[in-house]
């Protein structure tokens, strides 16, 4: 989606860490004015000071969308200084995660219009998946904003409850670094077996890349697919009956990883909204 059609609006960056730079990144390859974005990072990384975005210490006058990109433990020292654009036309977006609405209501104005937002990094390359959630101050108008923003970045979903934000946060916006270390380890595993480190890495990489696309991309579900590469008795079958153990294996390791993350997720809303 190219967004030099976007109607002209001044949108406000608030800490432009990894995910806002992902986000920032991808809308600026899919044309989005630099002119209309201004970032307010203490920190900027030196990716960020080569852009042509404008860098600025105090917020601009009225803005149309202010993305808040701090992480959940900042959101106290942040988000009392936006106050003086809350209940006003000023649509806030939050990717932090483990930050309810309710937190921002609390602070900003309970009028405020307020858009949770879960990405991933793979945004940065127009590959991510973003899950949605407002309150009931969000027009129409502004939910579109928000959905022709996020979906240049990737895919949308929308939620029906805030409540799910939480498992969202745990599958897809920790979820790359999951497959990452899919990745570091099917290499190592490689190397062990008498593969070169290059080699191996070139081999994990690729499998990984190629096995999600084909997943994304074909008509059978992936317990199909995994079964199309199996044949009874063979080198894949030997390698499952490790990685499908009931206890030890794969699905039971991940399903804890998954039960952590989204614990931590209620843990970090807990205190915020505490």
């Amino acid at each position: 989606m190219n967004l030099s059609k976007l109607s002209k609006q001044e949108i406000v960056i608030v800490g432009c860490g990894k995910m806002g730079s992902a986000l920032l990144r991808g809308w600026l390859t899919e044309g989005l004015d630099p002119n209309e974005i201004t970032v307010i990072d203490p920190n900027p990384s030196d990716w960020l000071i080569k852009q042509t975005v404008r860098l600025n210490k105090t917020l601009p006058i009225n803005p149309s969308i202010v993305l808040i990109a701090v992480k959940p433990q900042m959101m106290p020292d942040v988000v009392p200084n936006l106050k003086k654009l809350g209940n006003s036309k000023t649509l806030f977006i939050s990717i932090a995660a483990g930050t309810s609405i309710s937190y921002f209501e609390r602070i900003l104005g309970n009028q405020t219009p307020i858009v949770r937002a879960m990405p991933n990094t793979p945004a940065s390359i127009g590959k991510g998946i973003t899950a949605i959630i407002s309150n009931n101050y969000v027009s129409g108008v502004e939910l579109k904003a928000t959905e022709k923003l996020l979906s240049s970045v990737g895919k949308i979903v929308f939620l029906d409850s805030e409540e799910q934000m939480d498992a969202v946060t745990a599958v897809s916006g920790s979820g790359p670094a999951y497959v990452f270390h899919l990745i570091e380890a099917l290499a190592d595993a490689g190397q062990s077996n008498g593969l070169n480190a290059e080699l191996s890495m070139t081999l994990a990489k690729a499998t990984v890349v190629g096995a999600g696309l084909l997943a994304e991309t074909s008509d059978e579900d992936p317990a199909t697919l995994r079964i199309n590469v199996t044949s009874p008795g063979g080198t894949t079958a030997a390698a499952l009956k490790i990685l499908m153990n009931k206890d030890t294996g794969f699905h039971s390791l991940l399903s804890k990883a998954v039960e952590a993350a989204s614990n931590r997720s209620k843990e970090l809303r807990s205190s915020e909204d505490g």
